[in-house]
């Protein structure tokens, strides 16, 4: 078997232990499949740095911060069918990611904004500045 088909097999098994489904590489357009099947399942998913659990929930976050709420359906649904979380859990992730997806995002605009107001105001203070609006 040659590396791209090795990686082919691997990717579609490990998508089906994900996700209890797989996709026909033949549906997937150009190298999209190649990149997906091959690479992100066969490689990435198959690493095992991080166990499936610890993939499954980083990808959650992710997807919860992009406001993709099909796509959680996915998650969640194959992590209870898989045991990897409860439905306490669940809903525990939930809890806990409505107060984080946003405040990442905010807290740095608001220091940004924070920097450069104080910026403006020590310039401000130095002799010979012009008024600040």
């Amino acid at each position: 078997m040659s590396e791209h088909q090795d990686a082919r097999a691997a990717g579609m098994a490990k998508m089906q232990e994900v996700y209890g489904f797989t996709v026909d590489p033949a549906d997937l357009p150009g190298r999209y499949a190649d990149i997906t099947v091959d690479h992100l399942f066969g490689t990435v998913w198959t690493d095992e740095t991080l166990d499936l659990r610890q993939r499954r929930l980083l990808t959650i976050g992710v997807l919860a911060a992009q406001d993709k709420p099909e796509l959680l359906e996915i998650q969640f649904d194959s992590a209870l069918e898989r045991g990897e979380l409860t439905p306490e859990q669940v809903r525990e992730v939930v809890v806990h990611l409505t107060h984080y997806v946003g405040w990442p995002i905010s807290t740095g605009i608001s220091g940004a904004a924070e920097t450069i107001l104080r910026r403006r105001a020590v310039a401000a203070q130095e002799p010979g500045a012009p008024e600040q609006g």
